[in-house]
């Protein structure tokens, strides 16, 4: 009876080589499910001990590698989408994976993912596992990526585990191009506002600074306080391009300590509305992942680990760990993620009624769905509050430079009447 070696996970995280006994592959797995543990790789011994032979023979002759072009930067995220659905439908259809890699690298176009697919390509050729080739391209896959891969290929249910994928980064980037396509009304209209303040401030005051010293007329103080502004404006500004900047500087110096990120993080949190929609969008994400990650046979703790690198916020982070710990103490997920008081109610009692009908995955989802959609509703509610906000403080300047300027013009008018 053959004898297979195999690296496995048990319940609690921790990594697990061993061997066993089995007449077949498949059987070999089963046996080792039986035993609680989560197989990430497995291989028959004597072919092992083949391998290692095959290092001392002489090298054979290979075939011209495809070279990589200069590429700055990581994949976008739209781009991993699509290779994403599209490696999800080869794989659906029945494709070698080798060959569904080889006609998606020939159908992209020169940059980071033609070159991570090139590099995936060779590593898979050497003998590699695909979750083991796209490890090595972090500019391309991260680590949910990669585990989620890994989950599919010791499952032997990798054209699932890409399906789940592909919905997952779809759904990610709806919800990502949806507020951003919300933001770009006002941002615009804020931008446009800016300059043409800006050229009244630089080119028109001036002149009309010159008219009244001219006349010799007393100016009020609504004139005099709009000159200064001016004045200032036109002196100095080229510091104004340099406040976002130093800004977004000092934002990155404080957030490079554990403790001044995490109270950015929490102010950020603290912003009516915005606030909001950060917290609902971080804990659709995180919820989403998780999820995902569970139903693709992740072990909980690792699928916590995972989970906790996409929050993107170190509140959020916190109370991963919080969660991590106390699971591996043995508690369920509902209690320690109640203690954090992060979340609404409701996510807290969909997780507690997933964990006790063993559908946890399912109620994630759920979660993340109606998050997503009280996201979109909020976006559209600070749009709505926007727009008269940005007629009413534009109308204000408009009107407080219109009243400065023709305030004198007026009591000029007067005199010489």
């Amino acid at each position: 009876m053959p004898t297979y070696m195999y690296e496995a996970m048990d319940n609690t995280g921790l990594e697990v080589k061993e061997t066993i006994d089995a007449t077949s592959e498949a059987e070999a797995q089963s046996k080792i499910r039986e035993k609680g543990f989560f197989v990430t790789k497995i291989q028959e011994k004597t072919k092992a001990a083949k391998k290692k032979k095959d290092k001392n023979a002489p090298a054979k002759v290979q075939t011209p590698q495809k070279k990589k072009t200069f590429a700055l930067g990581k994949v976008k995220a739209k781009q991993l989408c699509t290779f994403t659905r599209q490696l999800s439908t080869l794989q659906d259809a029945g494709l070698p994976i080798l060959r569904s890699l080889r006609i998606l690298e020939g159908q992209s176009k020169p940059g980071p993912l033609k070159n991570s697919l090139i590099g995936v390509i060779d590593d898979v050729e050497s003998g590699n596992t695909l979750s083991e080739a796209m490890a090595k391209q972090p500019k391309a896959f991260d680590n949910l990526y990669v585990n989620m891969v890994k989950a599919g290929e010791a499952g032997g249910a990798l054209e699932v585990i890409l399906q789940r994928l592909a919905e997952f980064k779809e759904k990610a980037q709806s919800l990502k191009r949806k507020v951003q396509g919300a933001m770009i009304y006002p941002v615009a209209v804020l931008s446009v506002a800016t300059l043409i303040v800006g050229f009244i401030m630089v080119f028109i005051i001036p002149k009309f600074k010159e008219i009244f010293a001219d006349f010799g007329v007393e100016l009020p103080q609504m004139t005099l306080a709009l000159i200064a502004c001016s004045d200032f404006v036109a002196r100095y500004f080229y510091l104004f391009p340099l406040v976002p900047l130093v800004g977004w500087i000092s934002i990155k110096i404080i957030r490079k300590n554990k403790t001044g990120a995490w109270v950015l993080d929490w102010l950020m949190l603290k912003i009516p509305i915005m606030g909001q929609i950060l917290k609902k969008s971080t804990t659709s994400r995180t919820c989403r992942t998780l999820g995902t990650l569970i139903a693709s046979g992740v072990p909980i703790l690792e699928a916590l680990s995972i989970s906790r690198d996409t929050a993107g916020n170190a509140v959020f982070k916190d109370a991963f760990d919080h969660i991590y710990a106390a699971i591996r103490e043995g508690e369920s997920m509902a209690t320690p993620l109640r203690e954090t008081k992060i979340v609404d109610d409701m996510v807290v009692n969909m997780v507690d009624v997933g964990e006790e009908t063993g559908a946890l995955d399912t109620m994630l989802y759920k979660v993340a769905d109606v998050y997503d959609e009280e996201v979109e509703v909020l976006v559209e509610s600070l749009i709505s509050m926007l727009e008269p906000i940005m007629v009413v403080v534009l109308g204000l300047i408009v009107g407080f430079i219109v009243i400065a300027l023709f305030l004198p013009l007026v009591k000029l008018l007067n005199d010489l009447s």
